[in-house]
This record gives C-alpha cells, structure tokens and sequence, in this order.
C-alpha cells in the first residue's frame, strides 16, 4: 500500500498548494518519474489511477512501454541526444520536456517532418546559470525565439527547469518565479500560448505549485529511494 499512500498524500498537497494560490486542482498534472522503478511498482500506481510517466533514459522507456497498459501517458524527461531523435519520436511520447538548444530543436523538427508528425516539446531552462546544467539562459531563449518558433513540425507546448538542489525547498522559489515570469515574457511576444510549465520534484512540488507549475515530477516521493 505505500505507493498508493504516497500518491494520496502527494495529490492532497498538489490540491492545497493549487487552492493557496487560486488555481484549481486541475491545472497541476502529477507525473510520475519510474526511472529505475520496476514495471510491477508502476503497475501499483497505475492501479490507483496514475497515467502519467516520466522516463530519463530512452532505452529504460522503450522496454517499459510495451509492458504498461495502453491508456498510459508518456513524457521523456531526460536529455535527448540528437542521435536518438527519430527513436524517440518513433515511440510516441507525449512530450520531449527537455530540449535544450537549438540545434536539438532543429533536429527533432527535422526528423519529425520526415516521420509526417508533429512533435510535442517543453524548453529547458537553466534559470540558476549553472555551469553543470543544460538548457537556454532566460536571455539566450529570449534572443533565439523567434528561430525556435519557427521550426514547422515542433509545438512548443511550454518551458521546464530543474533549479539548483537546496535543502529548504522555499530556497526554491526564485527559480521557479524567474521561468514564470519568463513565460509570460514569451507569451507576449507571440505567439504560442505556452500552457505547460514543468518545473517541482519530490522534495519542492508544492512550492512550484505556488508559483505556476502545471506539471510536477516526483518520483521517490512516489515510488521511494532509488538504489
């Protein structure tokens, strides 16, 4: 039962964050991250309603996904080399959360316009200019939007980020206000609405909540610790 607990709580906080800031429930998707996590968990979860996942690894999704019911929504949330871009839109994601640049927006474009889709993306955006991370400067996706909005087979449904690890998730905060108001910032330049803002894992989801996340991911909050 410690999955389907988990996921009552984590729902019941996504709710009172939602209602803390004037939004409604509905607004906030949970997605589940199962990288690593077993099929047979994912399954307790998928028993107590969870439809949405989120794989890092494009090889670990590819074997999951055959063995999930076909009802199950799928987003890929880790880094995408340009080399496994038709592979990915092959395997019918419902959204490629982290492009991060342009010549990788380039490619997807490309491949998916050979493979007669569209594809589904969120940007990444190092909001805390970290050197270790991937992702768009808040300035640099200013500065390249509108080659980006541009590409004719990419829908870019919206931005993401993973903030700097803090130990207090208020800590948290700014970055998720900075890809907020950057949001809006690119709403007004048109002309994509950007509905979806990806931004919150297991230890900060409610405070993203606060400040706008429409989508959360949390894995271990789910699922427990990782080995």
């Amino acid at each position: 039962m410690y999955i389907e607990e988990q996921l009552n709580e984590i729902r019941n906080k996504i709710a009172e964050a939602a209602r803390r800031s004037g939004r409604a429930e509905s607004g906030v998707a949970l997605l589940a991250v199962s990288k690593t996590f077993p099929v047979s968990d994912m399954m307790h979860a998928y028993d107590d309603g969870q439809r949405l996942f989120g794989e890092n690894r494009l090889q670990e999704a590819m074997e999951k996904m055959p063995q999930m019911p076909a009802d199950c929504e799928w987003h890929l949330i880790g880094p995408l080399q340009r080399n496994k871009v038709r592979k990915a839109l092959e395997h019918g994601f419902a959204l490629i959360e982290a492009v991060d640049s342009r010549k990788l927006a380039e490619a997807i474009s490309r491949i998916a316009g050979e493979l007669g889709v569209t594809a589904r993306v969120l940007l990444e955006v190092n909001v805390d200019a970290e050197q270790s991370k991937h992702g768009f400067t808040p300035q640099g996706l200013q500065e390249e939007w509108e080659a980006l909005v541009a590409l004719p087979h990419l829908e870019i449904r919206g931005l993401m980020c993973i903030p700097a690890p803090t130990e207090n998730p208020e800590d948290a905060r700014p970055a998720f206000a900075t890809l907020r108001r950057l949001a809006e910032c690119l709403r007004e330049r048109g002309p994509l609405p950007l509905p979806e803002l990806s931004m919150g894992m297991s230890h900060d989801y409610a405070v993203a909540v606060e400040e706008g996340a429409t989508i959360v991911r949390v894995g271990s909050a789910i699922f427990g610790k990782r080995c």
